[in-house]
């Protein structure tokens, strides 16, 4: 498995043409206590960079973005009892959905965990 980010926060996380996205620890951080998350449907089309989830903290509602263009082939359903576990675990049970892509080469523009860091440590 590989694992990517994106400059909105999101983490992807690969194994062949299927991926789990969510967003960063820092991402979380920044939002706060997370008191809601709407997570899309199984079968819903997403594009690269499109709205694909909504979470909402005690001091911002934010949109997660699709990292990559695909299927949805699972939403989190944990996250409507309890949104909490973006604050938990963020990059583990944590997640919003899982996708099947439809272009592995736009993984490309992503970044590795070292780059990623190296974005946040320079916010």
């Amino acid at each position: 498995m590989s694992r990517y980010f994106t400059d909105e926060h999101e983490w992807i996380e690969v194994e062949g043409n299927n991926a789990t996205v969510g967003i960063t620890d820092y991402a979380q951080s920044q939002l706060g206590d997370i008191v809601f998350a709407e997570v899309p449907a199984a079968g819903t089309k997403l594009s690269k960079g499109g709205d694909a989830a909504v979470v909402e903290s005690v001091k911002a509602a934010s949109d997660v973005y699709a990292p990559v263009t695909g299927t949805v082939t699972e939403g989190n359903d944990a996250l409507a009892d309890d949104p909490a576990l973006v604050n938990s675990d963020p990059e583990g049970a944590g997640w919003f959905f899982k996708i099947e892509l439809d272009d592995l080469s736009e993984l490309d523009g992503l970044m590795d965990a070292a780059a990623y860091k190296a974005f946040v440590d320079s916010l």
